[in-house]
């Protein structure tokens, strides 16, 4: 039968669910809070010639990307032009550079070349993150995980010792690699996890294989280039969309879902997706009698970080600058501690410069530079113009040491800072958080947030804070499983 579908949120997971549900049949209407689509990966335009993707900028696991647009008979390509990075990108050390090229054969002389032994360690490590990718992302990540019985079949049971979950990332890494250079190279995907690499499970080892043996890729355009292809497919599909729609209340009858109350309008459905924050979700929208999770709970969740971020536009090219630049001078550990632990704006901050406009020159007015700054901080922590600023310094000050460019200040040609605050005001986001919740043991699976509401029938959440975790692909693959479950329901 043919249902009236309300999706709340526009992200990589709201959309994904209005795709997936309109192509079953359903009428379904997207609303966003927002003046434009795309939630954390919306863009803006400044007036003099900049384009800024707001959010994600790594484009890994492009398998997965690709099989949305498959589900639908498309592929990337008929939307946007992918092309590799190399090299994928640069970390710098306090004593030195490591580019880390896109070819693989490349790559396992470079790991040879610091650590002796170092290449045929690389090609061991990959092989088993390849069978925990191939059976992590396509069988363990599409579960709904209503219960632990959806894990009981041969093949998982099979896989659940090889797939490493009981061992932390950290010493899963160092039982193949010592130099420090290689360790950091290793566990630097997992930070945006949400925990310390001691705190992850080395299942998340496939991050690495999705990401440096897939190789680090960018579409020419910006990341908005998938936001406006997946737009695009569920438009296809029957879904309507409406922007500066501010849904209010989530209004129950008979503990079913009855309506939505946006801008002020009372609007009839019969089944609610929330892609929206799931903790703003439950404790702005809905009567406390129907929440699945009271603030206690929230409070001792373990979240990923947030994040300060300074969108620059230089009116001159930057020598010496690639596409992604890992400013690892200092300590690793010293800084997760301090997002994590400490919970306090770090001491010795580790950051990531992102300049598209080296690869794309759309994104920047001729002969000018686009640059993206990302430093982690702790979610929830004082957020003032007078510590950004100070940060901000910093990054710039290392930023020319690196490149050897000069009187970066005076050839700013565009400036504006983000932060903890901001992602609360944009995206109504738990603590200022940047990137959901943290992929910990102990919020894996059936242990993170519900994907259905247990007293709502017909509500249910997608999204970052739900199964299966953050990041963009897990995010398009959380949007097909809670619009499977609300049809199927």
């Amino acid at each position: 039968m043919k249902k009236k579908i309300a999706v709340i949120g526009s992200g990589f997971s709201g959309l994904s669910a209005a795709a997936y549900a309109s192509k079953e049949g359903h009428e379904v209407h997207l609303f966003e809070k927002n003046s434009s689509i795309g939630g954390r990966a919306r863009k803006f335009t400044t007036d003099n010639g900049y384009t800024f993707d707001m959010g994600p900028s790594w484009y890994w696991m492009p398998d997965i990307i690709e099989s949305f647009f498959n589900d639908f008979g498309k592929k990337a390509a008929d939307f946007y032009t992918l092309v590799p990075l190399d090299p994928q990108f640069e970390m710098v050390f306090s004593d030195g550079i490591m580019n880390i090229p896109h070819n693989y054969e490349e790559m396992k002389a470079l790991f040879e070349k610091t650590e002796p032994g170092a290449g045929k360690k690389l090609d061991a490590f990959m092989k088993d993150a390849q069978y925990k990718y191939e059976v992590g992302m396509q069988d363990f990540v599409n579960k709904p995980c209503h219960s632990w019985f959806e894990f009981v079949s041969p093949k998982i049971a099979k896989s659940a010792l090889k797939l490493d979950l009981l061992t932390n990332f950290q010493r899963f890494v160092r039982k193949y690699f010592t130099h420090p250079k290689l360790i950091v190279l290793m566990e630097f995907p997992v930070i945006f996890l949400g925990a310390a690499p001691k705190d992850i499970p080395a299942l998340y080892s496939l991050m690495n294989y999705g990401g440096y043996k897939l190789g680090t890729w960018y579409p020419m355009g910006g990341f908005s280039k998938i936001i406006e292809a997946m737009k695009n497919i569920a438009e296809e599909q029957g879904t309507r969309f409406y922007v500066n729609a501010d849904v209010e209340k989530i209004n129950i009858n008979q503990k079913k879902v009855s309506s939505l109350t946006v801008n002020q309008k009372e609007i009839d459905f019969d089944v609610i997706i929330a892609s929206s924050d799931y903790h703003h979700t439950e404790t702005k929208l809905l009567p406390e009698e129907f929440r699945n999770y009271d603030e206690n709970y929230w409070e001792k969740r373990v979240f990923a970080p947030s994040c300060l971020i300074y969108y620059l536009g230089f009116k001159e090219k930057i020598p010496n600058l690639k596409h992604h630049t890992l400013f690892f001078e200092n300590d690793l550990d010293l800084h997760t501690n301090e997002i994590y632990t400490d919970k306090k704006w770090p001491t010795k901050p580790l950051f990531y410069a992102c300049c598209p406009s080296k690869t794309d020159p759309d994104v920047a007015p001729p002969n000018c530079e686009n640059v993206f700054l990302l430093m982690p901080v702790a979610p929830g922590i004082e957020d003032s113009e007078d510590i950004r600023e100070r940060y901000f310094m910093e990054m710039i000050i290392r930023l020319e040491k690196h490149t050897g460019a000069t009187d970066l200040l005076l050839k700013i040609d565009y400036k504006r800072s983000y932060c903890v605050k901001d992602f609360k005001e944009d995206y109504n986001a738990y603590q200022g958080n940047a990137y959901g919740l943290a992929n910990t043991l102990s919020q894996t699976a059936v242990l993170k947030p519900s994907l259905k509401n247990r007293k709502i029938k017909n509500l249910f959440y997608t999204g970052q804070l739900t199964v299966p975790g953050p990041g963009v692909p897990p995010s398009i693959i959380s949007g097909k499983i809670a619009a499977t479950e609300a049809i199927k329901n």
